[in-house]
Formats: C-alpha cells, structure tokens, sequence
C-alpha cells in the first residue's frame, strides 16, 4: 500500500508534531537495571515474548513455563531457557547475527506489563543447562541477556482488549494448532 505523501510521518519532527513529547513520568519510568518490584515481576512471569532482529528480518517468539522460569541473576543479567519447541530456531538464529533482544513479561489477570530490552548470549555450558532442567530434561540451551534498559507499562491495550476478562475470551473458536487454513475462518 502506498501512502500519500502528504499523509506519510516519516520524519522525527513531524512525529514529535503529531504526538508531542512523552510525559516526564513516562520517560524516567525507564531504568538501566532491574529494580525489586521487577525483579518479583519476572519470578511471578508465566509467559513472556521475546523480539529479535536478523538478517532474514524480525521474529517474535512466545515463551511460558511455571512462573519463575526466566531467572534474575542479578540486576542487570536474566537466564531464560529455551525449552524444546518446533526447531526453527528464528530467534536463536537472529541472535547469532544481532544480540538485540526484547522481552515483554505478562502475568494473567494483571493489566500491566514489564519491557526488558538488552543483548543476548547463547549457551550450552552443562551446569547452566542442568540447572534449569524441569521435569528430568535439560532445556537445549539458556539464553544469557545483559539488561540494558527495562520499564513497568500500565498498559491500556491489555485492559481495551480485555485480554485477562473470561467473558471476552472465545475458547470455542481457538485454532487447533494442527496449522489448518481454516483455524480462525467463520
């Protein structure tokens, strides 16, 4: 789709003329490491998407486990297993080429949301592996992830999009996940 130049943002200043500066209590939400009240965010965490960037262009993955399973190791490092999954490896491949990751922790029923933005590592060092083991298996590797900036989002989307509200959810109409066509086709 093209648009019209006359309707195309494609500059910093026009940007900043249609939407203003962002609040004083926005920007200085934003902190270099992790403070305790994120800390105890990311351990009660049962699912997280993280976002790359490579040669082949973006990805963003899903991620969830028991609550607790991305570890705070200190404040400005996080350990994040990678669990068996379908092997595409998108986000591990992006990895290799561009450590940029971002993480967006989700805990149920809360209308907030915890951004993490960082450089990842990949690492296979057996007593790393070991330790994040669950249920006899050792996950294939850990994702080491240097904190590089991280923030609290009171986020409207989740509570506009009702996402946590049983009554807007339709369990009924969900995809098999079996990769049908016609998973969400009415």
């Amino acid at each position: 789709m093209t648009i019209p130049d006359e309707y195309r943002i494609a500059d910093l200043a026009a940007l900043t003329a249609l939407y203003g500066e962002p609040r004083a209590s926005a920007r200085i939400k934003e902190t270099p490491a992790l403070q305790p009240a994120q800390r105890a965010f990311i351990k009660a965490a049962p699912f997280l998407v993280l976002a790359t960037a490579g040669p082949d262009g973006l990805d963003i993955s899903p991620r969830g486990d028991a609550p607790g399973f991305v570890e705070v190791q200190d404040d400005k490092t996080l350990l994040l297993p990678d669990r068996r999954g379908n092997n595409r490896v998108d986000s591990l491949r992006n990895i290799i080429a561009d450590p940029r990751v971002a993480l967006l922790f989700l805990i149920p029923g809360i209308t907030q949301a915890l951004r993490v933005n960082g450089e990842a590592r990949i690492s296979v060092e057996p007593a790393l592996l070991e330790r994040f083991s669950a249920a006899g298996q050792a996950p294939r590797s850990v994702l080491v992830i240097g904190v590089q900036t991280v923030f609290f989002q009171h986020s409207r989307a989740i509570r506009h999009a009702r996402l946590w509200d049983a009554d807007a959810q339709r369990l009924h109409d969900a995809p098999r996940g079996d990769g049908a066509a016609t998973d969400w086709i009415e």
